[in-house]
């Protein structure tokens, strides 16, 4: 073998595609009924917009990001896709609409870290972001939109947990409160929150150490830094998660690693996930727009890991999203058959049939073998006694039953046996 996909990636084959389309598909249903729109921003970013919005001290940023120099620019592979999201908002003026706008995007991002179960070099989002409202009951909108596509795909045991991060002055005083609290048992942290007290103190809090996480518990810490606004702000969501009927826990220790956030934070999680059990997360953003040289807007979103959804409910996704195997698989016996076939081969799919051939060379039980791997409806097979006559056997493979049609009943034939949207009849 001369060359491997790079560690941290993995080829998504045909065999799985359908899953992921399936994914996909049941996520951009979801989206539309929540009036939210596609987005497509580059894969590729100056590297200044995630130091500017992640900020210069998260782990992303100073460790995970994969550059790219090109004589005097610098560019990144994206993170993750909010700060390109809201960098094209603001460079396309689209706050000049006079309406909330509602983002959906679906693609790969990138953070240099050490590969494991469900986490990878190369790992792929679904996720929105709604710019222009400030509203509580917008954040409340966005999590039941998160657990409604977790649903969709036939998920169930996720655990969604919410928490107030308070606005960017609530932030300041958690910060200097946290750090007094943590550097008298500094010593008594892993090196990895050590170093966080100095540079980023929230991931102290989401560090998953056990004897860090014990030390943090056991300090009790509340919200009593959050002001009145921001705290009628999450009350306001709780209300709006109760009307929408959506199940969840607060967690006052739950934080993100990111500097944007501000006000609402969540993360849903699975229990079979194990130690990387995020499905996905999320929260509220107010200060980016104006950060990244738009007005001040107010934001929020999330973002789900298309493998971490993959993992959680491989099997149901799965039964409902297998590969898809054609209606028909055409088997040509002789050099004239199979001219004759392509005409068939055009005539079916230009009916709406999905339909392949058989190129290869062989026996009829060969090629009877492959049509069956194919997982076909249907096999047509046509030699030169059937090209004589006009006709050809269609076997159908799941009855196990053939019988010999007129080429000009074909679509018909398959049409009683597998109505299908848009094929036509003959």
């Amino acid at each position: 073998m001369l060359f491997k996909s790079p560690r941290g990636t993995k080829d998504i084959l045909p065999q799985e595609s359908g899953i992921w389309l399936k994914v996909e598909e049941k996520a951009r249903s979801v989206f539309s009924l929540f009036a939210y729109e596609e987005i497509r921003t580059p894969i590729i970013e100056e590297s200044k917009l995630f130091s500017r919005s992640l900020g210069d001290l998260t782990d992303i940023v100073q460790k995970q990001m994969f550059l790219i120099n090109k004589e005097t620019d610098t560019f990144v592979l994206r993170p993750e896709a909010t700060a390109s999201i809201v960098r094209s908002y603001v460079e396309n003026t689209l706050y000049n609409v006079p309406a909330v706008s509602k983002f959906y995007y679906m693609g790969p991002m990138f953070r240099a870290e050490r590969p494991q179960k469900g986490r990878l070099r190369q790992f792929h989002h679904i996720g929105c972001e709604a710019i222009g409202s400030y509203s509580p009951y917008l954040d409340a909108e966005a999590i039941a939109l998160a657990s409604r596509i977790i649903s969709s795909l036939g998920i169930t045991g996720h655990q969604i947990i919410v928490n107030t991060l308070g606005c960017l002055n609530d932030k300041k005083s958690f910060a200097l409160n946290l750090r007094e609290k943590l550097l008298p048992q500094k010593k008594s942290f892993c090196e990895d929150c050590q170093s966080r007290m100095a540079k980023n103190v929230f991931r102290v809090l989401d560090c998953k150490n056990k004897q860090c996480k014990d030390i943090i518990l056991a300090m009790n810490l509340g919200v009593s830094h959050i002001c009145q606004e921001c705290r009628k702000h999450f009350d306001d969501v709780r209300i709006g998660l109760d009307l929408f009927g959506v199940s969840y826990e607060v967690n006052p220790l739950l934080v993100r690693g990111l500097d944007y956030y501000t006000r609402t934070v969540f993360e849903i999680t699975h229990k079979d996930l194990g130690s990387q059990d995020a499905l996905g997360a999320g929260g509220r953003y107010d200060n980016l727009v104006e950060e990244l040289g738009g007005p001040a807007r107010g934001a929020v979103g999330f973002a789900l890991g298309v493998e971490r959804l993959l993992l959680a409910g491989g099997g149901a996704i799965a039964r409902d999203g297998e590969g898809q195997s054609p209606d028909c698989y055409i088997i040509p016996l002789g050099d004239e058959a199979f001219k004759a076939c392509l005409k068939v081969l055009q005539f079916l799919r230009d009916s709406g049939i999905n339909t392949d051939i058989d190129y290869l060379e062989g026996s009829l039980k060969s090629k009877m073998r492959r049509a069956d791997k194919s997982q076909a409806g249907f096999c047509l097979i046509l030699g030169d006694n059937e090209l004589a006559k006009g006709t050809a056997v269609l076997k159908n493979m799941r009855a196990s039953t053939q019988e010999e049609v007129n080429l000009t009943q074909l679509v018909e034939k398959i049409k009683v046996y597998k109505p299908k949207d848009g094929i036509k009849s003959c």
